[in-house]
């Protein structure tokens, strides 16, 4: 399927398929736009995909909630508990530091993970991003707390330019769409296999679920257009 279907579904709150390089994680992420989640979603993410469940947000607003990737949070502690130093030494077998930030739930929510307490999280997290400008900090402050069961990803500030996550290519996607660049994102896992899925699973699916499969080779070469124009 073209780009093109993948930025419609979007749009109108359905499911896209985003598979990054062979070479880096080679996993298959479950998405949604995070205005649009409903619990059915969640229980979708759950049920079909099975990986960690998070939020992924632009940085330009992630930097506006002052909030901080956990690794360097757990790098600050270390300067005082050198346990915490050696947590963060090293890299991630697929070579990038982790998007990780906070994990959060909004404080209407009981237990927090819940496909209505984390379908409620996630919504309420699009709002404050959507109005970020007006009001957003304060109302994340007032209405989160933190540790929760929905973890937030912060995309890097220059997108593909910087890293090649997902986190990135589904906020990327996101802004291609011109809908509030935060999304719901899942890996998808092999129960057979107990490990992520394959590409031509996940392209088996997505065939017969009628969702759009994006490549990251698509979003990169999408990315270097939208950087020349």
């Amino acid at each position: 399927m073209p780009l093109s279907d993948a930025i419609s579904a979007l749009r109108a709150g359905r499911f896209v398929l985003v598979h990054d390089d062979k070479g880096r994680e080679d996993e298959i992420d479950m998405v949604i736009a995070a205005e649009h989640v409903k619990p059915q979603h969640i229980a979708t993410m759950r049920e079909n995909a099975g990986g960690l469940l998070c939020l992924a947000i632009a940085n330009e607003i992630t930097t506006k909630l002052g909030l901080l990737y956990m690794h360097d949070i757990i790098a600050d502690v270390g300067k005082v508990n050198p346990v915490f130093a050696k947590l963060v030494e090293g890299r991630a077998a697929y070579g990038d530091m982790p998007s990780f930030s906070v994990s959060v739930n909004h404080r209407s929510t009981y237990t927090g993970i819940t496909d209505q307490d984390r379908s409620l999280t996630i919504s309420e997290m699009a709002k404050i991003c959507k109005n970020i400008d007006n009001g957003g900090p304060a109302e994340f402050a007032r209405n989160f707390r933190a540790p929760g069961h929905v973890p937030i990803l912060i995309a890097s500030k220059g997108l593909l330019r910087e890293r090649n996550g997902h986190t990135e290519l589904c906020v990327f996607l996101m802004k291609l769409a011109e809908m509030t660049p935060a999304v719901a994102i899942c890996e998808m896992m092999d129960s057979a296999t107990h490990r992520a899925l394959s590409i031509d699973k996940a392209a088996d699916y997505a065939k017969k679920s009628g969702i759009p499969l994006v490549e990251a080779s698509e979003l990169k070469e999408a990315y270097q257009k939208a950087r020349v124009a």
